[in-house]
């Protein structure tokens, strides 16, 4: 029996490890509240302590588990626990549980699991590189010590016994030099396609949800760093470039490293996470509101009020739908880093032509004869139902592109802050939304006193240069989600606030929306009186 069991129990380890991957919940319920279930559940049979030793346990046959037994333990899986207390084990007194919930037996599982690995030890644990928490649940400690050697079993005991780091967010930092490193192995080992997939997924999956704390304590290092990262994915795309490779992911770890020093929990200051806070939503959101006030305003101006409900639809559903999006991103399907700034990068290229687009209409509409006759006898015909759903639409794809990544940017700054330091972090946001509330106010109240040619003038340029910042990030997005190539300028040229990436096909893209607009604003485009409303 003693040389039969290892058999046994390898054999179900490897199937457990084959079987599909098992749903898990967001956390783990409290060790105290673990504890209880078991004491209310178990202890009567497997001993308060888990030693085998409960009240019932002289009258069962087979005795009950000692997960005390730490020789044993080391071939115990997780999944194994949980798949016992969920269906029972036939042929024992051990019953399905099937009067928990979920989490409730996964916390059980754990618990029962983490019995004969306590240790004083206060040292915290780490997951392993390339170790996922399936893999933890679905193999026993010694098929994880095969698995990973880098690991070792003191490690492996101390994430038995206090596994919630497996269910804490992980570090953007640390994830981007995780992935940094996956990329250079691919690329050693020739796999250049999955070695650029790895660098883009370092930023996007990483560092950019860092940057937004960094750059209010140290923007100059979170310059460097993207810097590095661009340099490291462009090398990533060629050939025969290791030595030069391998210098770039050493210099892109240690800038790394370095952000993680300043954005430790000790180090990070309430009013860098108030900055912060207040950086990312005044950052996010400027534009979106400038275009859904752009588009108010125009409507209000000609006398189309009823229409503004159209305009209101689009923008509070892109709110619900983008935090929505956030939350089946948490718990349904993956989105990956490249497909959020796809989805970014396009909702931004789209914005940028419609809205050039109405700039250069108002534009025509500027120095018409009898304006206001046009607007009694035309407006009703032009805005028709499906122009309304269009303004809707504009207004949807200002606001849901930001939406969603301004929900992941608050929850990567909140990961990285003590729960005490949550009111600096709401007080930035707070004083953002104050400070946008008044932006729309005087914007309102501003452009409602206008003639009505001045406005059209007014919009017609404000159009023009959102839609010239909106073009420049969406070639910044797309550039980042390696769906457009990346050529640098040979100047360090970079005004993020309008949009200015250090890039020649950023800068084509902008010049050719500056150009067309002067073009269109000096009145060289043909006849206006040929243009269609």
């Amino acid at each position: 029996p003693d040389q039969i069991e290892p058999i046994t129990v390898t054999m179900r380890n490897e199937l457990m490890a084959l079987s599909p991957a098992v749903s898990l919940p967001n956390e783990l319920l409290t060790t105290k509240q673990a504890q209880s279930l078991y004491q209310q559940n178990c202890a009567a049979c497997h001993g308060v302590k888990g030693q085998g030793d409960g009240e019932l346990a002289a009258t069962l046959e087979p005795t009950p588990t000692d997960f005390s037994d730490k020789s044993r333990a080391m071939n115990r899986s997780i999944v194994g626990l949980y798949d016992a207390i969920t269906n029972g084990i036939e042929g024992t007194a051990m019953v399905a549980l099937s009067h928990l919930t979920e989490q409730e037996r996964w916390s059980l599982a754990f618990y029962a699991g983490s019995i004969a690995f306590q240790t004083t030890t206060n040292s915290p644990a780490t997951v392993p590189v390339g170790m996922t928490t399936q893999d933890f649940i679905s193999n026993s400690p010694n098929v994880l010590l095969q698995k990973f050697p880098t690991t070792d079993e003191t490690n492996l005991s101390k994430l038995r016994a206090n596994p919630d780091v497996l269910f804490s967010a992980d570090d953007p930092l640390t994830m981007a030099k995780q992935q940094l490193s996956a990329s250079y192995d691919s690329y050693i080992a020739k796999e250049y396609k999955k070695a650029q997939s790895e660098a883009v997924s370092a930023y996007l999956d990483g560092f950019e949800l860092a940057e937004n704390a960094l750059d209010a304590y140290n923007p100059e290092l979170r310059l460097s760093i993207e810097k590095s990262m661009m340099a490291f994915r462009q090398l990533a795309g060629q050939v025969d470039k290791e030595a030069e490779l391998k210098a770039m992911l050493e210099q892109s770890k240690t800038q790394l490293s370095q952000a993680q020093d300043i954005l430790s929990t000790d180090t990070l200051s309430n009013s860098t996470l108030f900055s912060a806070s207040l950086i990312i939503l005044l950052r996010e959101g400027i534009e979106a509101i400038l275009v859904v006030l752009a588009l108010a305003t125009v409507l209000v101006k000609t006398e189309r009020r009823d229409a503004l409900k159209y305009l209101h639809f689009g923008w509070t559903s892109a709110l619900v739908l983008g935090v929505a999006t956030w939350w089946a991103a948490q718990n349904l399907v993956t989105i990956s880093g490249a497909s959020r700034e796809i989805m970014e990068g396009m909702g931004a290229l789209l914005a940028a032509v419609i809205l050039f687009y109405v700039g250069f209409w108002m534009h025509s509409k500027t120095n018409a004869s009898a304006w206001q006759a046009y607007i009694k006898e035309n407006i009703h015909r032009h805005l028709s139902t499906g122009t309304l759903w269009g303004i809707a639409g504009l207004s949807f794809i200002a606001v849901y592109r930001e939406v969603f990544e301004t929900v992941l940017f608050y929850q990567a700054l909140i990961s990285q802050s003590a729960p005490t330091q949550l009111s600096s972090i709401s007080s930035g946001f707070i004083v953002a939304a104050i400070a946008l509330a008044i932006i729309a106010w005087v914007m309102v109240k501003f452009s409602l006193r206008l003639p009505i040619r001045t406005f059209f003038s007014f919009t017609t340029y404000l159009m023009l240069i959102l839609s010239f910042i909106l073009m420049g990030k969406a070639i910044a997005a797309l550039q980042e989600a390696d769906i457009v190539n990346i050529s640098a300028l040979p100047v360090d040229l970079q005004f993020t606030w309008l949009g200015i990436h250090p890039t020649w096909e950023g800068v084509i893209a902008q010049l050719l929306i500056l150009i067309v607009s002067v073009i269109i604003l000096m009145g060289i485009w043909p006849s206006r009186r040929k243009l269609n409303a």
